[in-house]
């Protein structure tokens, strides 16, 4: 008696808390407002009215590319043109997508989930791991708790017979339920720890050498703290702990062929198309990005050859160690 009633605090406790955490994250998930671009992004009055009379799409993309000159974006279309929505009349910063459902730019977005009839992005993507992640464990806690009486039930053990139905209803609602979610759980997981979003997993992003599905990438354990934090005290927590500000993310280094390397820096021509460069050469500081401290190394090249190995190779090293 004194175990049985130890075991329904148990049960009820957890049963509580499950039920707590589930819906403080689906809560979140849902009220959290997509982030968007800061104003930074957007035109100014004169270059948005010159961008609107221009008819060329070569001058409107030079219009973008002036504008997008200072701001830390790195990469572009796959026709290597400045990422600009007409809709919303910003500059795209990276990982951003304009969804239609929203009407709005959301900043690293990955899917606009119907579940929650919300978009799912930099602002509320851990929030919404955590729903998964609660909301499997409150599937697995029913079911589990069910099976004895389901195992009754087959057996003509269950004495109550208004009660089969609903046993066998929970039991099998729990296990679907929870297989669903399992495999979708997983797979935000492997993009969680490969720095993706379900977008660039389909369509990679293209930085100044090409497509690169990996160059957000900074190894496991930096790409975990990049969405929860540094505090673990706080990741199974439903709060905003994320790292950055959903506009600017380092990236890993991707280093071209030297002999190539060799060829572009003496090459002139070269350097005055990579004097025309819109993009800056460093993305983000140590200040900046927390993900950077302590393993960050720049590639510091002459004040002549600094835009050339610029416009050859990615901008920035970051060390991929965990």
């Amino acid at each position: 008696t004194i175990s049985s009633t130890a075991e329904k605090v148990v049960y009820l406790v957890v049963f509580h808390l499950s039920f707590i955490m589930f819906v403080w994250s689906y809560g979140k998930t849902i009220f959290t407002s997509p982030a968007t671009p800061s104003n930074e992004f957007c035109l100014s009055k004169a270059d948005k009215e010159q961008y609107e009379k221009e008819e060329r799409p070569e001058s409107q993309q030079e219009i973008l590319r002036r504008a997008a000159k200072d701001l830390p974006i790195y990469t572009t279309t796959a026709s290597r043109a400045i990422r600009y929505c007409d809709r919303c009349q910003l500059i795209k910063p990276d990982r951003c997508h304009h969804c239609s459902a929203c009407d709005v730019c959301v900043l690293k977005m990955d899917h606009h989930c119907p579940w929650v009839n919300n978009c799912v992005g930099f602002s509320n993507y851990k929030f919404f791991l955590l729903f998964l992640m609660y909301s499997l464990l409150y599937c697995l806690f029913v079911a589990a708790t069910v099976l004895q009486y389901f195992i009754k039930f087959w057996t003509n053990e269950l004495p109550d017979t208004h009660a089969k139905f609903h046993v066998l209803f929970l039991f099998f609602v729990a296990a679907m339920f929870f297989i669903s979610i399992l495999s979708l759980f997983s797979y935000h997981c492997w993009l969680v720890g490969k720095n993706r979003s379900t977008i660039e997993t389909f369509r990679a992003p293209t930085f100044r050498n090409g497509p690169d599905k990996n160059g957000f990438s900074l190894g496991c354990s930096k790409n975990l703290r990049e969405v929860f934090g540094d505090e673990k005290k706080y990741w199974l927590l439903p709060i905003f702990t994320s790292l950055g500000d959903g506009c600017n993310f380092p990236t890993r280094l991707v280093i071209m062929d030297p002999e190539q390397l060799a060829v572009s820096s003496q090459n002139e021509p070269a350097k005055s198309s990579v004097a025309n460069q819109s993009f800056p050469t460093r993305p983000l500081s140590e200040s900046q990005n927390r993900l950077l401290s302590g393993d960050c190394q720049w590639v510091e090249t002459g004040p002549e050859e600094e835009n050339v190995k610029s416009g050859a190779k990615k901008h920035i090293i970051v060390s991929l160690e965990s």
